[in-house]
């Protein structure tokens, strides 16, 4: 709900029908794979705590995160069409997540066209994510990528309530960051160094605190626009930092 509301408001029926998607959650250890590459999807997914990513492997084990899913996050709203999995999605911290069975998605879609159009904004805004994530694997050097990352973090958390004031909770270890990065751990270690020393990340024991957001989105040429939230993009800005 509080992820939806940065879309639309609803009225009263609209509310009860979205809570009452919600069911028994399942708990998942860190690490735990939520749905594997190949299985067939019985609903979707809904993250109610925690952080969960999608990815993909490659045969020898080596493989790319391709998505972080925060708190209120659908991971992939039309992911039950398919008939198998393409991607696997698996919890990086412990996680409660709830399936929204396939024919409550249909049944809500089809009664309230405000929170199908809410939904189709929820996708789209996963789409640009997705897009974004291109751009720093093809364009952004290391320092801009993952500076990147966790501008987008903070402001993906901050729009349901949990993070705030530059600082927020991200339990990622260093070589999951090179997973999604593309980097090797050696060079993530030494790219936190890099955005540490410059005063503008500083990333323990699964706290990251940005203490001039402002200066960390320039460098990574960041703008919320991508995430289509109720708040004003910034204009483009150039990166005043070295890059790494």
């Amino acid at each position: 709900m509080r992820k939806l509301s940065n879309f639309s408001t609803f009225d009263a029926e609209e509310t009860a029908a979205i809570e009452a998607l919600a069911s028994e959650p399942m708990l998942y250890a860190p690490r735990e794979i939520i749905i594997g590459e190949g299985e067939r999807p019985q609903g979707v997914n809904l993250v109610l705590s925690g952080f969960a990513c999608r990815y993909k492997a490659l045969p020898d084990g080596r493989r790319q995160i391709l998505g972080y899913f925060v708190p209120g996050d659908i991971c992939d709203l039309r992911v039950f069409i398919l008939e198998e999995m393409d991607h696997s999605i698996a919890a990086v911290t412990a996680a409660e997540v709830v399936v929204l069975p396939a024919e409550e998605i249909r049944g809500i879609t089809a009664r309230f066209p405000r929170i199908t159009t809410a939904l189709w904004w929820a996708t789209l805004v996963e789409e640009a994510i997705s897009r974004e994530w291109i751009l720093n694997m093809g364009r952004r050097s290391a320092g801009e990528r993952t500076a990147h990352l966790f501008c987008e973090i903070y402001h993906r958390l901050r729009a349901v309530g949990l993070a705030d004031g530059g600082r927020f909770t991200f339990p990622v270890t260093q070589p999951e960051l090179a997973d999604a990065l593309g980097l090797s751990v050696v060079h993530v270690n030494r790219t936190l160094q890099f955005l540490r020393r410059r005063g503008v990340v500083d990333f323990e024991n699964g706290e990251v605190l940005m203490p001039d957001l402002e200066a960390l989105e320039d460098y990574a040429m960041f703008n919320p626009r991508h995430l289509h939230l109720r708040e004003q993009a910034r204009p483009e800005a150039r990166a005043p930092l070295e890059t790494t």
